[in-house]
Formats: C-alpha cells, sequence, structure tokens
C-alpha cells in the first residue's frame, strides 16, 4: 500500500512537472530581435539624427531622405543576415532591398541596413526612365534551399495624391546569394498584368534534388490571379478562381483604433506537405493560399499550379482542384502564412488581431484547431509578414502599417519590430502541438 502511495506521488510529481514544462514552453513567446522608432536614427535608439544607410546614400535635392516614409515591410532570414524590404510608397527611400548583417549589429536597437546588392541596383534613375538593371519597389522576399533570393519589384511608385506611376514592367528577380548577383530576371509580360501595384508576395517551390526545377507562386490582390513562374520553362502562366477574391463581410478592420475598409483579394501562398488539407498523401506537396480581406484558406495540389497546358485551358479545366477548406475563426484576417515542414504548422501573421496564430495540417481544419502562438497589442501592431527560416525558425516584422496610413505615428515609439522564435517552441503547449 506504502509503495502504491509513492507511485502515485511520483506519477504526480511527473505530471506536474510535464504541465511545468508545457507551460514554460508555452510561456517562452516570439523573441524581439531588432527595433527601430524611425529607420535611420542613430544606432544606439536615442535620436533622430539620421545616419541612413551604412553605404551613406546620397538623394536627389528634390527627392531628400524621408524617415518616416521608410516603412519596413517584409523580412527574411538566411544563415545570418535579413532581407528586409521598404516598398516606395513615398519618396526619399534610398533602398527598397536591404540586409542587415546580424554579426555586425548585435543590439537590438536600430540596426544598420544596407541596400542589396548595392546602393546603385536599388537607385532610381533622375528621370525615371525604365532600367532593367534597377529595382524600383518590393514588398516580401523568399529565400530557397538553393541560396537564391526570389522577389518581384513591382516596377510602381505608390506615391499618394495620384504622383504614383509604373516606372517599369514588374519582374522577377532571382539572385544567388552566394556571389551577390542576379541569376534570372523575367519581366512579367502585359498579357499576364497591366502593372504590378497588387503584387505583394511570393513562394517558391523547389524540388527536393533539384534546384533548376523551380516554381514561384505569386499572388495579385488586384486583379485577383495568382501567377506561375517555372524556372526551367522560362515562363509565366496564371490561374483565376472565384476563391482568390475577397469576403466582403471580412473585409473590415480595426487596428489599433483604426478602422477601415480593405478589399484585397489573394495575399499569400504556402507550399505545404504531402497530403495536407484532406488531399490524398502523394508526392504532390498542397498549396495553401488565401486572401488579404478574408479568413477562408484554399489548399490545391502544386502539381495542377505546375501544370502549364492546364492552365491555359482556363477555370473550367482546373476549377475543381481548388477546394475551399472552411474558415479559420473571427477576426483571423492574414497577411503572409508560412508552412514549417518540421511540425507540419501552417503559421499565420493575423493583422486583425496583432497576432500570430497557428494551424497544425494533420488535423480537421477547423477555428477550434487554430491557436494562437503570440498576441500583443502594443508591440505587435500589424504583423506584415511571416517567414519560416531552414533551421525551422520562425520570423516576424510588425510595421503598425494602419496608423501609418490612416493617422499618424509618434516618432518618439517603437514602431517597427523583427520577432523570432523557434517554429516547435512557438506551438509547444498551443492545440497546434
Amino acid at each position: 500500500m506504502a509503495m502504491r502511495k509513492v507511485l502515485i506521488l511520483c506519477l504526480a510529481l511527473l505530471g506536474h512537472l510535464a504541465t511545468f514544462e508545457q507551460w514554460a514552453a508555452q510561456a517562452e513567446k516570439l523573441q524581439l530581435v531588432y527595433q527601430w522608432r524611425q529607420l535611420g536614427e542613430s544606432g544606439n535608439g536615442t535620436g533622430s539624427e539620421s545616419v541612413l544607410f551604412s553605404s551613406n546614400a546620397v538623394l536627389p535635392d528634390e527627392d531628400r531622405y524621408n524617415a518616416y516614409g521608410n516603412l519596413p515591410m517584409g523580412v527574411t532570414h538566411h544563415k545570418g543576415f535579413l532581407y528586409v524590404t521598404i516598398p516606395r510608397r513615398r519618396t526619399g527611400i534610398p533602398a527598397t532591398l536591404n540586409v542587415i548583417d546580424m554579426a555586425r549589429n548585435p543590439s537590438v536597437d536600430s540596426p544598420t541596413l544596407d541596400p542589396y546588392p548595392n546602393l546603385l541596383v536599388n537607385t532610381l534613375r533622375t528621370d525615371q526612365a525604365p532600367d532593367p538593371k534597377r529595382i524600383v519597389s518590393v514588398y516580401r522576399t523568399q529565400v530557397d534551399r538553393c541560396d537564391r533570393l526570389w522577389f518581384v519589384d513591382t516596377g510602381y511608385l505608390e506615391y499618394p495624391g495620384g504622383a504614383g506611376r509604373q516606372v517599369q514592367r514588374p519582374a522577377l528577380w532571382v539572385i544567388d546569394l552566394t556571389i551577390h548577383r542576379s541569376v534570372r530576371r523575367f519581366e512579367i509580360p502585359p498579357d499576364m498584368v497591366e502593372h504590378g501595384y497588387g503584387i505583394p508576395n511570393i513562394e517558391v517551390d523547389v524540388d527536393p534534388v533539384d534546384c533548376g526545377r523551380a516554381y514561384a507562386y505569386i499572388p495579385d490582390y488586384e486583379w485577383r490571379r495568382l501567377y506561375v513562374y517555372g524556372l526551367t520553362e522560362g515562363r509565366m502562366w496564371r490561374f483565376e478562381h472565384n476563391y482568390f477574391s475577397f469576403e466582403p463581410r471580412y473585409g473590415d478592420f480595426s487596428v489599433a483604433q483604426q478602422q477601415f475598409t480593405w478589399y484585397d483579394g489573394i495575399f499569400s501562398v504556402a507550399v505545404g506537405g504531402t497530403g495536407g488539407g484532406g488531399l490524398p498523401v502523394t508526392n504532390e506537396r498542397t498549396v495553401y493560399l488565401h486572401a488579404m480581406a478574408s479568413v477562408s484558406e484554399i489548399a490545391v495540389s502544386n502539381r495542377v499550379l505546375q501544370n502549364e497546358t492546364l492552365a491555359r485551358l482556363g477555370n473550367g479545366a482546373y476549377g475543381r482542384h481548388f477546394r475551399h477548406l472552411g474558415g479559420r475563426g473571427p477576426n483571423t484576417q492574414s497577411s503572409s502564412h508560412a508552412y514549417d515542414p518540421r511540425t507540419g504548422v501552417l503559421f499565420y501573421a493575423e493583422i486583425n488581431r496583432n497576432a500570430v496564430g497557428c494551424w497544425n495540417t494533420h488535423k480537421q481544419f477547423t477555428p477550434e484547431n487554430h491557436g494562437i502562438v503570440h498576441l500583443d497589442n502594443v508591440e505587435m501592431i500589424y504583423p506584415a509578414d511571416l517567414r519560416i527560416d531552414s533551421s525551422g525558425d520562425l520570423w516576424v516584422i510588425s510595421n503598425r502599417l494602419p496608423i501609418w496610413i490612416y493617422s499618424k505615428l509618434n516618432q518618439t515609439d517603437v514602431n517597427y519590430r523583427i520577432w523570432r522564435q523557434s517554429a516547435a517552441r512557438a506551438v509547444a503547449g498551443t492545440i497546434c502541438a
């Protein structure tokens, strides 16, 4: 009898230890890596005296550096370097594509951004003439397993007050990060899209053994289309579907006391594993996609997207292959989402509740199976981008975009933050584990 009591006590203690470990793992939310009040302020984060970027970029007098206009949008990590984008939505932006050398920036406050691959490639011509050797405006990037950085240069100056213009054709870029040079630039043809205004994101699908067999999935929220580029084929084709549209009842947003309505359609694409989203387990991978003004998730096989012939046959040929999985729950509108192959979890940057959400793709797609790994209504206002790196780390950037657009940022507050956490630790203790 005494032995039985001892055994019960031991089991109870083990249970408490397991609960504590689970709680501790759950309590370890995303960790702050970098933060800025404004980009270009002094490195110690205590002042706004501009040291600009480490290249000491020089801008024309009529286009002086505009600290407030430099709002970071996308972040991608690769081998100790962070690639940060600043789309040209205002004048006075020296570089739209930048890199942070993390080894040279140990402090959390105001790390230095270097134009990538260099300043010249990021500099607009003074006459704003098209130049295929230069980048106009980039929103988000993706690094593949073959050390290549992919992104779309929208070619569009998104200046307010009717001052915006299409400088050059939108183009897909691929840069080899081992040599810091472009290895592919593909101008998106006019029969695909008239302008690059609505291209906010990119997802890359690479064959596990052949780097040459790669496809870029490029959503267009303005025209509600999905463009697919085949690296080997050197061509682009597109898909159109009613699932790519926004959902009217989810177009109303409330972020940091800013109420607004957006009509953004298909916004983010994430390549998942095999057999997810209710698809049969085969060598095909499930591709997940969703609109910004929506709480729905759509699934399709990557083999469907890679079929150029099927795409050219039209919606009647491929429409049934796109599956509506269901809704994620109220207030779960998301900008970017990304899949972690180690945990099988899909992570969401949930802009309407300043959170990072999750769903384990091995579970049924229901609101009850969606969890939250991080929520912060003070510091993580508007998570604008979310990526998983090759080490299984989750990276998020928040930028208070609605305040920047509809009100005025307090330039003495910390406005921009980059976060990191192991994907496995982020979901520990949640419904997504």
